[in-house]
């Protein structure tokens, strides 16, 4: 049963399969064969075991919590509105609703999993009064639990646990006097008069509702969807901060193919996804209809306006308006990464028609520390776990700047970060410290009429590393000993960092959960001296300076090598300027004496990253230059697709 409360706006029923969307004619319109239907059956009896679906009870209390939050928003309305002497006329009809978004509207969310809500209020409330008044009514209540606030994030947030479900409830006021229950927030009208930050709270119902009214059968959608969601988490190709693809650029590309193969079942569906994207030809966008100009004056992709559009490389475009992208972090290696996945998983459906495998096969974790021969791992510390919290989140939001710092470097061929990451071994093992890793596999490419290749990644790495520290400073997160380190590691060196169950050659279903236990203080030293051309000392005894007073930008001044690996030949090293994207780091090119004017506050210097060196069989050479305008992408015309 899919989830549908009385009080937020359940999913549409089921529309008949003629219905037809998109931007081109189907490719296909044949009805399923018997064939099919039993493929069908095979993979929803493979799903269940993942838990990708939500027992009827679990379902039905969702649909109570929901039912009591939207009479908790009502009746806060009704007490703003009298508080604010509005008449008893407009009083009693004033309204307010709660409506659901993201996967638990579309119907796919999986056990356990949390619930995007919208509170749509009448004009005469604002969002103080959201994060005050209804705050403190949230606060009184019995069920609720772990109530939070975040009010100056980029869309403001309540969050909070009412009756053991996860909630974050977002924020809109629209220009009407009464909130309808039968509102429909699709329509476009909705938008005049609004402020940003309302508009960006009503996108995700919008774009959510707009998906679910363009694909031709929603129950074969959504089978499709779980099936796709839990390939691309198995394949640790799900998360959108991190370059790859998001819940709903998922959704709305498993909504493409259900317009191209409008009568097809779930078994089919999924081996066409798999078609259809490992041909796309990237850079043209993917599109569910035609974009719309409303004349609202509001920010919409479109490359033949916005020279910035021209340069995302997997541009998937949101239906509803504003469209926009939802893939803008995709970089050349996520990319690469995804449509190599996207092959493989073809291959693999191919199999699984010719009754030469199994649907299990389709949802086998490759092991990632398998794959590559050169690593980069990525650690971030803090004290406390409040503060580890924080410090994760900001490092995990800046680490595809390091990668695409990484990928300019004409002598990689590909920076492959696992979204996964992975508790850290401590200093000291009676020491209180939090440390999480991350990891990205590196595939080099080896010059011509050389045996030897040495790659500095120093600057690469010292740049990111002061690109988090500014930005912590200057919003007042960082605290002492808030550390980053960074080390290289062959394939073969990895157990010193990560115990055996996670480095194991055989592949292994994703539901096994991966736990590291902490390492002791001896793995962490990883002086290696073995012939194999690498010295990575222990993070915790390199040399640390301050990112802010012992760096510099410019090139002749580049940061210092901390370790040196014993090759056979003299390496070649030096330095390029990494090309840094302002927008996600404003603070990255300041000078030192901004950064050290009086307006700045007195801050200890925090821990220069440690940098190990990565010399392999591969010296150091400057980095291509980042092509530019049609020659960046051959960006066509937005509208082109399939």
């Amino acid at each position: 049963m899919m989830p549908v409360a009385v009080s937020t706006q359940g999913p549409p029923q089921t529309p008949p399969p003629q219905k037809l969307g998109g931007l081109s004619s189907p490719i296909n319109l044949d009805p399923p064969v018997e064939t099919d239907c039993l493929l069908t059956q095979k993979l929803t009896e493979t799903l269940k075991p993942f838990g990708v679906f939500e027992e009827e009870e679990e379902l039905q209390r969702r649909i109570l919590i929901l039912e009591k939050l939207n009479n908790l928003v009502k009746e806060w309305i009704r007490e703003i509105s009298e508080s604010k002497e509005l008449p008893q006329s407009v009083i009693g009809s004033v309204g307010g609703k709660i409506f659901t978004f993201g996967s638990y509207r579309l119907g796919v969310h999986t056990k356990g999993a949390d619930i995007d809500a919208l509170c749509v209020a009448p004009r005469h409330i604002d969002r103080g009064d959201f994060f005050t008044s209804f705050y403190d009514k949230l606060k009184l209540h019995e069920e609720v639990k772990d109530l939070r606030a975040v009010e100056e994030a980029f869309v403001p947030v309540i969050k909070l646990c009412f009756d053991g479900i996860e909630i974050d409830i977002l924020f809109a006021r629209l220009a009407l006097q009464t909130i309808p229950e039968d509102l429909d927030l699709r329509d476009d009208s909705l938008l005049k008069n609004l402020d940003i930050r309302c508009i960006r709270s009503l996108n995700g119902c919008r774009v959510t509702d707009e998906i679910l009214h363009l694909v031709p059968n929603i129950d074969n959608f959504r089978l499709t969807l779980r099936a796709i969601k839990l390939w691309a988490k198995c394949h640790n190709i799900y998360s959108n901060i991190l370059g790859f693809l998001g819940g709903v650029s998922w959704a709305m590309l498993v909504a493409r193919t259900c317009q191209l193969y409008p009568n097809a079942v779930a078994s089919t569906l999924v081996r066409k996804f798999f078609l259809v994207f490992s041909e796309w030809e990237w850079p043209n966008p993917v599109l569910l209809k035609e974009p719309e100009e409303r004349n609202l004056n509001l920010p919409v992709w479109d490359p033949r306006v916005n020279p910035s559009d021209r340069y995302h490389l997997m541009p998937i475009i949101t239906p509803a308006y504003p469209q926009q992208n939802s893939t803008y972090n995709v970089s050349v290696s996520t990319r690469m990464v995804m449509i190599e996945a996207f092959k493989q998983g073809l291959a693999i459906t191919h199999e699984i028609l010719l009754s030469k495998a199994e649907w299990s096969k389709l949802f086998e974790a490759p092991n990632f520390f398998q794959k590559y021969k050169h690593y980069i791992v990525l650690l971030a510390s803090a004290p406390t776990e409040k503060q580890h919290l924080e410090w994760v989140g900001l490092v995990e939001s800046k680490i595809r700047i390091l990668v695409g710092s990484l990928e300019k470097n004409e002598f990689i061929t590909l920076a492959h970060v696992n979204p996964q990451s992975f508790p850290a071994p401590k200093d000291k093992p009676s020491k209180d410290e939090f440390c999480t890793m991350w990891v990205i596999g590196l595939v080099l490419k080896k010059p011509e009429n050389s045996e030897t290749l040495s790659i500095d990644l120093t600057y690469d790495i010292q740049s990111f590393t002061d690109t988090i520290y500014r930005q912590a400073i200057n919003s007042k997160l960082f605290e002492m000993d808030m550390k980053i380190d960074a080390v290289h590691l062959r394939r073969k060196e990895l157990h010193q960092l990560f115990p055996n169950h996670v480095l194991q050659k055989k592949k292994r279903l994703c539901t096994e959960s991966v736990q590291l236990a902490a390492v002791n203080d001896s793995s962490r030293d990883l002086s290696v001296d073995n012939g194999g051309g690498l010295s990575a000392p222990s993070p915790s005894s390199a040399v640390k300076t301050s990112p802010l007073t012992g760096s510099s930008l410019g090139r002749s001044s580049p940061a210092p090598i901390l370790t040196a690996a014993p090759v056979a030949s003299i390496p070649v090293t030096g330095t390029a300027m990494p090309q840094i994207n302002s927008s996600e780091s404003s603070g990255a090119l300041l000078s030192e004496s901004i950064l050290h004017s009086a307006t700045q506050p007195a801050i200890p210097s925090p821990p220069r990253a440690t940098v190990a060196r990565v010399v392999s069989s591969t010296c150091l050479v400057n980095r291509a230059s980042r092509p530019s305008g049609n020659a960046a992408t051959k960006m066509p015309s937005p509208i082109v697709g399939v």
